[in-house]
């Protein structure tokens, strides 16, 4: 992102450091109290970053007003408009008839075999997680039709709710994504390339996923009750899905083939929605668009949170603390695999009381720095980060993913946090494997666009 605000007003006024009002030891642990107090409270978290940076400015004497203005600053990128319109989109595909097609293809595609719903409903999200660019979103579409339909088949409830909040988290991961957005924008890396390198690791999550279900329903004999795999239905199902399936072939074949950009694949997306829903499949009408809206405005308000992050990662930048942990972690280790554990374990254990969008915002400025430095590829860490951020939608106690699985389920929390740890630990084997054959991520886009310089 363009720097505004508080790291533009310190550079034109030549303010650095040194030549300002610095903070000790006391003034940093205020700060750090005052954001945790305010965290362990309840505070949302977008206040309790932005009182604690407003703090931070009174400490060096800056006014106020560029919070404000850091905060319309970063909400002005063109790009940002794809986040709403791929969430807008995805919720047209769902009310419109479009997901129940993908679900049918799946079970079509699965038969007959042990926890066949279970791998279903992965195997669902992947397709759908084309479609939404989101975790919660993703498991709310897929998960109201295929949780029911576990239950129905005697799944442990918490095992069923866990298989779809696990497999949700696959929205973050598979493009388009919204983390990815972020990521890309944050970062300044090609959001086309970034997309590309989610598509090899998000296959191999699915496939961890699968994996996982099959061995756990395998033991627990759940499903297997069904019609055995035949090509007449999977082909009848394909058919019948055949705009479904048409959707992520259009939106991201016109992304790779250059005939239209992120944003505006966002916006074709959202009238590819409409027409099938409304001329194809007739099965929007003008309430379901109005929900869809409605909840479109819910789900990406939360992008309020890059107002004070932005500027909270600004005063970090200031302050030279990319530069402070660089040396911290290098002073420990100067393997790059190692230095992409210790973050991956950093990240998993941050995101369990901090929003994704947040922890992008606020610490790809503090570690990307690091891991260049040791020949990690951006694009890769982009993967990387995102991959970690998954598991913070399936950690409580904020858990973006527990939550929706909860409330489509009708059981608490706690009992889908027991269910999902196998889950957790595909998604760590997932992580590791991508730390330790990194061209996995980074593949696709070498391979299409050529070696980033």
């Amino acid at each position: 992102m363009v720097e505004v605000g508080c790291l533009a007003y310190l550079k034109k006024n030549g303010r650095t450091p040194n030549n300002i009002r610095n903070f000790d030891i006391s003034t940093e642990l205020i700060l750090a109290f005052v954001f945790v107090g305010l965290t362990i409270i309840g505070v949302p978290l977008f206040v309790s970053v932005g009182l604690t940076t407003a703090l931070a400015l009174l400490f060096i004497d800056i006014p106020f007003t560029l919070l404000a203005q850091t905060g319309y600053g970063s909400l002005t990128p063109f790009p940002l408009l794809t986040i709403p319109l791929f969430v807008l989109a995805g919720r047209l595909m769902e009310v419109g008839g479009m997901a129940h097609r993908m679900i049918s293809i799946a079970t079509n595609l699965v038969g007959a075999y042990r926890g066949s719903m279970g791998l279903v409903t992965v195997f669902a999200c992947m397709l759908f997680a084309a479609l939404s660019g989101s975790g919660p979103a993703t498991t709310a579409a897929i998960g109201s039709v295929t949780v029911p339909a576990m239950k129905r088949e005697n799944y442990d409830v918490p095992f069923a709710a866990a298989i779809t909040a696990s497999a949700g988290a696959l929205g973050s991961l598979i493009p388009p994504s919204n983390l990815l957005i972020i990521y890309g924008l944050v970062s300044e890396t090609s959001i086309p390339r970034l997309f590309l390198a989610g598509l090899i690791p998000g296959i191999m999550v699915t496939i961890l996923l699968m994996i996982t279900t099959y061995i756990i329903a395998r033991r627990r004999h759940y499903g297997g009750d069904g019609k055995p795999f035949s090509f007449r239905p999977f082909l009848q199902a394909t058919w019948a899905g055949k705009w479904s399936i048409a959707a992520p072939v259009l939106i991201l074949g016109g992304i790779y083939g250059g005939v239209f950009t992120p944003t505006e694949a966002a916006g074709v997306a959202v009238f590819y929605a409409l027409f099938v829903g409304l001329f194809i499949y007739r099965e929007l009408t003008i309430k379901k668009i109005i929900a869809a809206l409605r909840f479109t405005a819910l789900l990406t308000g939360i992008l309020i949170l890059l107002t004070p992050t932005l500027a909270f990662g600004q005063l970090t930048a200031f302050y030279d603390v990319p530069t402070s942990v660089q040396e911290g972690i290098m002073s420990v280790t100067t393997n790059a695999v190692l230095v992409l554990l210790l973050i991956g374990a950093f990240y998993i254990f941050i995101g369990t009381f901090m929003e994704s969008l947040a922890q992008i915002v606020l610490f790809t400025a503090v570690f990307l720095p690091l891991v260049t430095s040791l020949g990690v590829d951006p694009v890769m860490f982009g993967i990387f980060t995102v991959i970690t951020c998954e598991i913070g939608f399936l950690t409580p106690p904020l858990g973006a993913n527990l939550t929706v699985a909860a409330r489509i389920s009708g059981i608490s929390i706690e009992r889908i946090s027991v269910a999902v740890l196998p889950f957790i630990l595909a998604y760590i084997i997932g992580m590791i494997i991508l730390v330790f054959s990194p061209d996995i991520a980074t593949f696709l886009p070498n391979w299409l666009y050529g070696e980033a310089k």
